[in-house]
Formats: structure tokens, sequence, C-alpha cells
């Protein structure tokens, strides 16, 4: 019979780690997640900027729209992390308090007044993000 050596035996360390990674990347992708939003529509809509935040682990753009009547609705626009954003060319004043753009965006699968960034233009032709025609 061949004697087992503690060296070939199991590492109970090697286990528990596999197990926390495993737990730990499932939990990230669950975070990351844009199951919220409808990928299958994009809305493109004009709008003013109130606000953006410039902030891991996701900017927002937070806009105001008006509906058909008039009416304000603010709309919160989630966009991807700033060092991705940063790479593309993107600044943390890349958007400013009272710029008017045309933004599209993936809208909540509920309805809520929120989305998923897509692409916004400037009054002066800038574009961020993807912009077709």
């Amino acid at each position: 019979m061949k004697k087992v050596k503690k060296k070939d035996a199991p590492n109970k360390i090697n286990y528990l780690a596999i197990i926390f990674v495993l737990f730990f990347c499932s939990s990230l992708n669950a975070h990351h997640s844009s199951a919220m939003f409808d990928k299958n529509k994009v809305l493109a809509v004009e709008a003013t900027v109130r606000e953006f935040q410039w902030a891991n682990p996701h900017v927002w753009i937070q806009i105001i729209i008006k509906d058909e009547t008039n009416n304000e609705e603010e709309w919160s626009i989630e966009g991807i992390g700033i060092n991705t954003l940063f790479r593309r060319g993107w600044r943390p004043n890349s958007f400013a308090p009272g710029d008017n753009i045309q933004i599209k965006f993936n809208p909540m699968l509920d309805g809520s007044p929120a989305g998923l960034f897509v692409g916004a233009k400037f009054e002066n032709g800038k574009i961020l993000g993807k912009w077709d025609e």
C-alpha cells in the first residue's frame, strides 16, 4: 500500500481560496450586470445636464427632459467606470450643468426614469460614446 505524503494530500486552504474566488467573481458579475436595462431599445432625447457625477464604480449623468406638455422630468443615466472613460477621452468636466445635449440610452425595463448611457452629442457637434445618425 502506498503511503500518502503530506504534500500529496489536498490542501484545504487551496479549496477555500477557490471557493472564495468563485463566490467573489459571481457577486462582482451581478454588481456589474446590466440586466435591469432594455438593451433592445435605445431612447434618443434632447436634455439639459443637471449634474455629472465623476465617481467609481460608475459615472452618473443627471438630466432634465421635457415631455410633450413641457413638464420637466429628471432622469439618471448610468455610465461605466472612470478608468475606462478616461482612456476614451472623458474628463470630470466632460458634462457641465446647463449643457444642452442629445442623449441616447437604454431605458430601465421597469419604466423608471433611468437608463444606461449609449452616447451624447453636444451643441458644438462633439460626441461622447456611440452615436449613429
